[in-house]
């Protein structure tokens, strides 16, 4: 089924929030698209910060150190991960000059990551490159479980081998590795958009940290024994140490972060996006991890104020009918691309802030969002002063730069330009 068909019961037209991924295409083993529900969330201005003595307080961290890279590829476990050394093509993050006006942040990123029957994770990948853009793709674990090998899976409050979404085919599961592999290489961050998506009743919004602590151990595993769950010989491992890589993540219909964040520090994550939303506000941390929450844009010919994720513009614009008028595709692609650059010359002609941009790989209303999400692409990231990155890299910028710089920051409002001089010290 589509995904969104079950997601808004109680969705504010406004405010509608949503965490919902593609599942596999028909056919195979695995039916249809993904499933689950959404909430709606008030925006959250007043998130818990922390200080620099919080963040020195984390959790040791359970990572194995760097290793020295001597050009050897160390493969690991049952070669399904390994670890090539630093991950290519990432920025030397720099502390501001005095008086020097902050980049202009901007984080695509897409929730599930699989490569489906569209080969939209393939598309965006190159349109990244076309773009001087990197990007964050939140993984699904699962989408590399076959579905024959279900009930390896134990999501919390629910039967093994449960989900709200449709398991991967076969076929599915060797592009997505084939994706996350280039992906990795390009720059791009493989962050975690967990196992299940279970929402609303019994998802994560009811879970314990223990429970959200099996559910991350659980990705973790996922993306560990590729090779062991489905037998494939023929693929090279990838390039990358996922106890290393994995940063952060989104959790399903944003729900759970309270207790997510205190699992989630027992694995040295640096952030989390998983927040329902924010105004266009410079990030601060939660107990010594980034908040990254989707963002309050302003929706086009309205007063409205939509958040920076696709389901919430097709919300806005057709309800929870996924397929809705054709003869106004255009004019709701041309909305959804406005509300985005809305928010993205607020703060780049204002207060620099970050734009966080959410989305998922689906064909809603004709593959509108996706457009329009491409416009956004083409259209601001080669601009002067821009850089799209990934929530990981920006994270390494916000860790180098001076605590009261960033306090000053966080205190504009976004349309506001101020002298930088008096900020930037």
């Amino acid at each position: 089924m589509q995904c969104a068909t079950a997601l808004v019961a109680a969705a504010a037209v406004a405010l509608g929030v949503s965490g919902c991924d593609s599942g596999g295409d028909s056919g195979g083993d695995s039916g249809g698209k993904s499933g689950g529900k959404d909430s709606s969330a008030s925006p959250s201005p007043g998130a818990s910060r922390d200080s620099a003595a919080a963040h020195k307080s984390r959790p040791q961290n359970r990572r194995k150190p760097e290793e020295k890279w001597d050009g050897k590829v160390k493969v690991l476990g049952d070669g399904s991960t390994s670890y090539t050394g630093p991950q290519p093509k990432q920025p030397k993050p720099e502390k501001l000059k005095p008086g020097e006006k902050p980049p202009q942040f901007v984080v695509f990123s897409w929730d599930g990551a699989l490569e489906g029957d569209d080969h939209l994770f393939s598309h965006f990948r190159e349109v990244a490159k076309e773009n001087n853009a990197t990007m964050t793709f939140f993984l699904t674990g699962t989408y590399l479980l076959p579905k024959s090998k279900a009930s390896q899976y134990k999501p919390p409050q629910h039967k093994p081998g449960e989900s709200a979404i449709s398991y991967a085919t076969d076929a599915h599961i060797r592009d997505t590795l084939q994706q996350l592999r280039a992906a990795w290489l390009d720059g791009n961050e493989i962050g975690t958009h967990f196992n299940g998506h279970f929402c609303g009743k019994k998802g994560g919004g009811d879970w314990s940290e223990t429970e959200w602590k099996s559910e991350i151990e659980q990705a973790y595993s996922f993306v560990q024994h590729w090779k062991t769950n489905t037998g494939y010989k023929d693929l090279p491992p990838l390039p990358f140490d996922y106890e290393k890589e994995l940063a952060g993540g989104r959790a399903p219909c944003l729900e759970g972060q309270q207790n997510l964040l205190k699992a989630a520090r027992q694995f040295d994550w640096r952030y989390d996006a998983s927040s329902p939303g924010d105004f266009q506000i410079w990030p601060s941390q939660i107990d010594g991890i980034w908040n990254f929450p989707l963002q309050l844009l302003p929706y086009p010919k309205s007063e409205k104020q939509v958040l920076s994720m696709d389901f919430n513009f097709l919300y806005n614009q057709s309800g929870d009918e996924t397929k809705g008028d054709p003869k106004k595709y255009a004019e709701w692609r041309k909305l959804t691309r406005d509300g985005y650059l809305n928010g993205f010359e607020r703060v780049y002609h204002g207060s620099r802030a970050p734009l966080f941009i959410g989305n998922h790989f689906e064909d809603w209303n004709g593959g509108i969002y996706m457009k329009a999400i491409e416009d956004v692409v083409k259209s601001v990231c080669k601009r002067d002063g821009v850089r799209c990155v990934s929530f990981k890299q920006l994270a390494d910028w916000l860790d180098v730069q001076d605590p009261d710089v960033l306090a000053r920051l966080r205190g504009l409002d976004p349309a506001q330009s101020p002298d930088w001089k008096s900020i930037v010290k």
